[in-house]
């Protein structure tokens, strides 16, 4: 069986972006309509539930895993595969020429051109064995094609005036913010809000609450902490359909009547 071949896709943007409000989402944007030309899930996961974490599949035999025992052939719930989409190794997934492909087509001024690399990814891929022991072919264009939205194709480390706006929610007791710090749009998948850097950080070993300028200084923190948000709030909607993963990131602004 050939390879599945990766594009990227075609991004129609509609009306200015918006701020957004509370939850595991990142930051707002105003309807936008993606267009994804490789075709993406046709199918939906079942909706039985054996106790296993969001991000693990649970085998036809009630256990819980990430290997192709649990996630292929008979998968109950979680991010199932197909069993015609092997899991291959990152490296191979996301090449020199892959990656080059997208930050090339940002002009040679963006800041991101200075920090985001192929190497940056891999590293933050492989501190990550939960990604990177079942990642396959469409997840990683899912993700590139939201990665390439969210910064411009590589463009963007932080959020445009991000500073000029209050991502700062006060009444959270658990994630209080620092003093003096903006918790605004950074990284690849432009992680805004002190309760998602506080527990972002928390999960990576990371004081994000004191030091957010970590994810739009260091390429490496970059990459794991969107990885991070991917884990928990987008895979385990990923065989609902590339429109259930725009829903899980931008929250319901670009979620109309379930199209």
């Amino acid at each position: 069986m050939s390879k599945l071949t990766i594009h990227l896709p075609l991004f129609i943007l509609i009306h200015k972006r918006k701020k957004k409000k509370k939850g595991m989402a990142l930051k707002k944007i105003s309807s936008v309509f993606l267009i994804f030309i490789f075709g993406f899930y046709s199918e939906t996961a079942k909706s039985q539930y054996c106790g296993c974490s969001p991000i693990l599949c649970c085998s036809k035999f009630g256990y819980c895993g990430v290997t192709e025992d649990y996630c292929g052939s008979g998968c109950i719930s979680g991010p199932c595969r197909n069993i015609s989409e092997p899991v291959e190794p990152v490296d191979s997934i996301v090449t020199q020429k892959f990656f080059n492909g997208i930050i090339s087509q940002a002009s040679n001024g963006c800041a991101g051109k200075k920090i985001y690399t192929r190497d940056s990814f891999l590293k933050a891929a492989h501190t990550n064995l939960e990604f990177s022991m079942s990642v396959t072919r469409r997840e990683i264009a899912a993700m590139f094609a939201h990665f390439t939205y969210e910064t411009q194709h590589f463009c963007n480390i932080e959020e445009v005036n991000g500073s000029s706006y209050d991502y700062c929610d006060e009444n959270d007791m658990q994630y209080p913010c620092a003093h003096g710090k903006k918790y605004y749009g950074r990284g690849p998948m432009q992680l805004s809000w002190n309760y998602n850097y506080g527990s972002c950080g928390q999960s990576l070993g990371l004081d994000l609450l004191r030091e957010p300028e970590l994810v739009g200084s260091n390429p490496t923190v970059a990459f794991r902490t969107s990885m991070w948000f991917w884990m928990n709030s987008v895979r385990p909607v990923l065989n609902q359909g590339f429109g259930a993963t725009i829903k899980a990131i931008n929250n319901n602004l670009e979620w109309r009547d379930g199209n």
